[in-house]
């Protein structure tokens, strides 16, 4: 596996520079790039790209059908012309054959994330009050409001690309019971059993997400071999009540959501979890020493302070040292997909 991401030294291949806007024109082009940003999702959450993915239209027509404003929507979609997502002829517009393929919701392949996205766009407006206050100025993960459908969607897409993958590079011989902790879709737990027929699997999240786990799992067909558990992770015990300790427990995409001490807590109770020789498997965005590389995760650093209580990303040097105090073993960490990497735990 090519190396992207930090090293076994805490270094991330990537270039030691990043661009530079040097000019005004630069400058006040990377500001206005939430116009860019904004016009898109409107589109997508209007509904426009399914009027407009198997016939052309005119603006009128569009406005009409979806409820809008004539002169708002023609102006809508003179700005999408101009993004390269719609094109016109004769004063009817239609799709591209990529916004058909990623943008209509009638498509198999339609980016559904961009959901998330959307709660996202606004959480960010929220930045300067969470970095003079330094922590979320509203509501998000776990609170009553936060769309749980929209954000299981959008990691469900993003672990389904590089499931299989991981479940490979992780190494499952010999493992047959997996704790998925904050499993979500449970795409992980499914790839894992898909790798290892006589593995087994239990997700553990929110009392809010596993019956949407529970969908995707039936759906894959994988009912009964990838169960569901309700609970918190930071308070609830993740030992098998009915069975033997794990072999593998899974925090994928998790530690960036607690502090480093909430996470050396869950960590220690991962080990609780564990039988002998068992092991910790994190994936997530590990950052150099300098919090500059991958830049991917420099970027998500804030969307964690715009969306949780005391999130972040971190150093291999923080995480190996949270496993140090929670009791295991740390073992070599593995570059996985462009901008995450997989460090494994082993308890002795």
């Amino acid at each position: 596996m090519k190396p992207i991401g930090p090293d076994e030294h805490g270094k991330a291949n990537t270039p030691r520079t990043f661009p530079t806007p040097d000019t005004p024109e630069a400058i006040m082009a990377l500001a206005g790039g939430f116009q860019r940003s904004r016009t898109l999702l409107t589109a997508f959450k209007l509904g426009v790209f399914g009027e407009l993915d198997r016939e052309p239209r005119a603006s009128d027509e569009v406005a009409r059908r979806l409820g809008c404003d004539a002169r708002a929507m023609d102006r809508l979609l003179r700005a999408l012309v101009t993004l390269g997502l719609l094109t016109l002829e004769q004063g009817r517009f239609a799709c591209t054959s990529a916004s058909a393929r990623f943008l209509s919701r009638q498509s198999p392949d339609c980016l559904t994330s961009l959901d998330h996205t959307e709660n996202l766009y606004h959480a960010w407006g929220t930045l300067t009050g969470a970095v003079r206050a330094g922590t979320a100025q509203k509501t998000g993960l776990g609170s009553e409001s936060f769309d749980y459908e929209a954000f299981i969607e959008a990691m469900d897409r993003r672990a389904r690309g590089d499931a299989d993958a991981l479940a490979e590079a992780i190494g499952l011989v010999g493992v047959t019971h997996v704790l998925d902790v904050g499993g979500g879709s449970g795409a992980y737990s499914m790839a894992m059993a898909r790798a290892e027929p006589s593995l087994t699997a239990v997700v553990l999240d929110l009392p809010e997400v596993t019956p949407l786990t529970m969908r995707y799992v039936d759906k894959a067909g994988f009912t009964g071999r990838v169960v569901t558990r309700a609970g918190d992770y930071h308070t609830d015990e993740l030992a098998n009540p009915d069975g033997p300790g794990f072999d593998l427990v899974l925090l994928s995409a998790i530690v960036h959501i607690n502090s480093s001490e909430e996470n050396v807590s869950l960590l220690r109770r991962c080990h609780a979890a564990l039988a002998p020789g068992g092991r910790v498997a994190m994936v997530d965005f590990v950052m150099d020493e300098e919090r500059l590389r991958p830049p991917f995760g420099a970027l998500f650093a804030l969307n964690m302070l715009v969306n949780t209580a005391r999130g972040d990303t971190y150093t291999a040097s923080e995480i190996a040292d949270w496993l140090a105090r929670a009791g295991f073993t740390p073992l070599p960490p593995k570059a996985f997909g462009p901008t995450t990497s997989l460090i494994l735990g082993r308890k002795d």
